[in-house]
């Protein structure tokens, strides 16, 4: 299978759409659940951030991961997915308004094992590509990701509204566990035989000039991202005046454009170079940006976040393809987590503070801002030397 280009993006792409899927159900079908529930608005958000806690610590299950590598990526890849699919399984029995803790600890330990399954997955992209694949295998997976995103709210509302929001648990559980067969036929060459001096060889790594800068890099590239996301929405309600369907529809287009734009980011990564498509991608990300101050009609907005997207999709698709270059095969899962780690922050963090921002800024500086954040990132991929760590 991983000799062959159309099952190797498959079956990495198929793995992040089953994540892509799973994540649509617990930001935005579960909070819906609970609501429907009788719960308020804070316990609801709540309830879903307590189950994503796992993501935030990824460099810990990394460093699992590779502390046990004699045993395989595929091991916890197929582990992860089990985990996770059991999780949501045993979801449909436990009904959150009689024991909400019981229901939400369950969501917690459904995350810590498609957190695994996450981490590892990405640990084995490293393990078996090669430089002039890896942006197209970053791509694909990508694509899949958003692909869930975009198309899962759809599919499962109607399940919620037609049957009930137990099926909808009871096929994401069945998804993941289905999904899990795909690597099994997957042949894995396994080379290291005991356990690995982890931190030791992170230490090592993180010494390195150039992985100091990505450390940098990660989180601060996330942060016109995570504004963007957050921003967008509530200047169409707030400042448009536009309908929830009207705000649904535009919203739609974002993540469909981010997969559109993976593709693209992933194919010129390779046959060009990284740091091509990050500046490429990035620089024109500043200026429509900035146009967005000029949004004041739902036709601009739609215009100008499908090109944002786009945009995004494709630099993030060489960031994650960098990270991978950058990172050590040895401790493959813990390096690059701590990347995605960063990244993560990066992007939440900015989304967490972007109602204040606009409470003391307005929305018009909030976009001259998150365009501006971009402008540092440009300056430190500059001083990255990516042909040190390139390859071949």
């Amino acid at each position: 299978m991983l000799k062959n280009k159309f099952l190797k993006y498959f079956l990495f792409g198929s793995i992040y759409f089953s994540i892509g899927l799973e994540f649509s159900v617990v930001l935005i079908i579960l909070p819906i659940y609970l609501i429907d529930k009788g719960f308020p608005f804070s316990i609801a958000t709540l309830v879903g951030g307590i189950g994503t806690i796992p993501w935030v610590i990824k460099f810990f299950w990394g460093g699992t991961i590779d502390y046990f590598k004699q045993y395989g990526r595929k091991f916890f890849v197929c582990l992860g997915g089990i985990l996770g699919g059991i999780g949501f399984l045993i979801l449909v029995f436990i009904d959150p308004s009689i024991s909400l803790i019981p229901f939400t600890i369950t969501l917690f330990f459904a995350h810590v094992g498609t957190a695994f399954y996450d981490v590892s997955t990405d640990a084995w992209v490293i393990d078996i590509s090669s430089y002039y694949d890896r942006g197209k295998i970053n791509g694909v997976m990508m694509y899949g990701n958003y692909l869930g995103l975009t198309i899962g709210p759809i599919i499962f509302g109607i399940i919620a509204t037609i049957y009930s929001y137990s099926y909808v648990f009871l096929i994401t559980g069945f998804i993941l566990i289905f999904v899990v067969l795909i690597p099994i036929f997957a042949k894995e060459v396994k080379v290291v035989k005991r356990h690995q001096q982890v931190v030791k060889i992170i230490i090592s790594e993180f010494r390195k000039k150039a992985t100091q800068l990505i450390t940098l890099f990660a989180p601060l590239s996330a942060i016109n991202a995570g504004i963007i996301m957050v921003v967008v929405p509530i200047y169409m309600k707030s400042r448009l005046n536009l309908d929830i369907a009207t705000i649904g529809m535009i919203s739609f287009i974002f993540p469909v454009s981010i997969a559109v734009g993976s593709i693209f980011g992933g194919i010129i990564s390779d046959k060009v170079s990284r740091k091509f498509v990050l500046f490429s991608f990035i620089s024109p990300s500043i200026f429509f940006t900035a146009l967005l101050i000029f949004a004041d009609s739902w036709q601009i907005v739609a215009i100008l976040y499908a090109i944002i997207g786009f945009l995004l999709g494709g630099y993030t698709t060489g960031i994650f393809t960098m990270f991978m270059d950058i990172t050590n095969p040895k401790v493959g899962a813990t390096q690059f987590s701590i990347f995605a780690s960063l990244s993560n922050l990066g992007e939440l963090g900015a989304g967490a503070i972007s109602g204040s921002l606009i409470t003391i800024l307005g929305f018009t500086r909030v976009f001259l801002f998150s365009a501006w954040s971009l402008g540092p990132v440009l300056l430190i991929l500059y001083f990255i030397r990516l042909k040190s760590i390139k390859k071949v």
